[in-house]
């Protein structure tokens, strides 16, 4: 039997996971051709819903599923296969296998997960475009769940770096959700990877995502929030990635924003505070290898505007930004037509200077200096 008609009943049975592989695999001499034979799934403790389905299987779903494999040229890798990423192997409950569009090789690279909003803000869009950039120059591959928001910020600043980056789906690979990212998804196919546990057909269901989201985590060797409300689902990504022994990341916000809530409660509960990638990549020891970073960061592949150091004199650009903002509260449409810059680097810069201590939001999304 061929590994991809094995592993399109293995992602078709309800329940079963890579540890049931792993199971199947020993009684089958780690053969995994032989993995669906009757005496192999006879020695082994499997889900009942998913011993019925490899007794008895659709064979024209099968069908389809091999066919469509063929013709969109996507793989499906087992668990136990040399191609199935070993960061996700070693957590419990993995997929049993993985339909992948792109590179496979992706996969195993080191990744970060951004995960974060799907209503997120200016400011926050700007930052995870920002850090994705810096973070994938750096050598991380982001890797996020195509959402609206943070997910897909964060994977068009790892595009824009001419970076890789990795989207999981909670979905069937022939099923892209949201919709309106399907041009995202493309651009992310053709230079990255699309990534699904879910087998072809598989529509969006609201049990699908905390399984994607524990994929998301699984990849990667930390997870990095931006903007979450107090039940954001990036929440539940955070704790899967704690529970899998990787670390966990939490960019900080104004105390009166709702999207600020969920990231201060994870670095209440031990999460890394991150003002900056450096910081980010100083825990997952990739710092020694970047002694670049601070150029990148400051207007290289990312295109961000370079953040002042603290106490020091600041760039042409914060000045210009200081000098429209003037001393009276504004918006951030105005500081646009003021100063010339873009509302995407006005935002990212705005949220710089309150960090510094020079300016902070007013009600009615107004924002002001400070004396200093």
């Amino acid at each position: 039997m061929s590994l991809a008609i094995v592993g399109a009943k293995l992602v078709r049975s309800p329940g079963l996971t890579g540890d049931h592989v792993r199971a199947l695999a020993a009684q089958a001499g780690g053969d995994l051709e032989r993995l669906c034979e009757p005496e192999v799934i006879a020695q082994v403790d499997l889900p009942p819903a998913a011993r019925a389905f490899l007794r008895n299987p659709d064979y024209g779903a099968l069908a389809a599923d091999v066919a469509w494999l063929r013709a969109s040229g996507a793989r499906l890798v087992l668990w136990g296969e040399p191609d199935y990423p070993p960061q996700l192997a070693a957590t419990g409950g993995s997929p049993a296998a993985l339909y992948v569009l792109g590179s496979v090789a992706a996969l195993k690279a080191p990744q970060l997960a951004m995960v974060g909003a799907r209503a997120a803000s200016p400011v926050g869009r700007a930052i995870a475009r920002e850090f994705a950039g810096a973070l994938s120059h750096a050598g991380l591959t982001i890797t996020s769940g195509l959402a609206v928001g943070i997910d897909a910020a964060s994977h068009e600043g790892a595009l824009a770096a001419t970076g890789r980056t990795i989207a999981v789906l909670g979905t069937g690979l022939d099923r892209l959700y949201p919709a309106e990212n399907a041009g995202l998804a493309k651009r992310i196919a053709g230079g990255g990877t699309l990534v699904s546990e879910f087998a072809r057909g598989t529509r969006p269901q609201r049990g699908n995502f905390p399984r994607r989201n524990r994929v998301i985590s699984g990849l990667s060797l930390g997870t990095l929030v931006i903007e979450a409300a107090r039940n954001s689902g990036s929440l539940l990504t955070a704790r899967y990635a704690a529970e899998q022994g990787r670390e966990v990341f939490a960019v900080p916000g104004p105390i009166r924003s709702p999207l600020s809530h969920g990231c201060h409660r994870l670095i209440r509960d031990g999460a890394c505070l991150v003002e900056d990638p450096v910081d980010v990549l100083a825990e997952l020891g990739f710092l020694q290898q970047n002694q670049q970073l601070d150029r990148c960061f400051g207007g290289g592949a990312s295109g961000a505007v370079r953040p002042p150091r603290s106490g020091s004199a600041l760039d042409k650009e914060y000045e210009m930004l200081l000098d429209a903002l003037g001393f009276e509260p504004a918006t951030l449409d105005a500081l646009v037509a003021r100063s010339g810059l873009s509302g995407e680097s006005i935002a990212s810069m705005l949220l710089i200077l309150e960090l510094e201590g020079r300016i902070a939001p007013f009600p009615g999304g107004l924002y002001g200096r400070l004396s200093t």
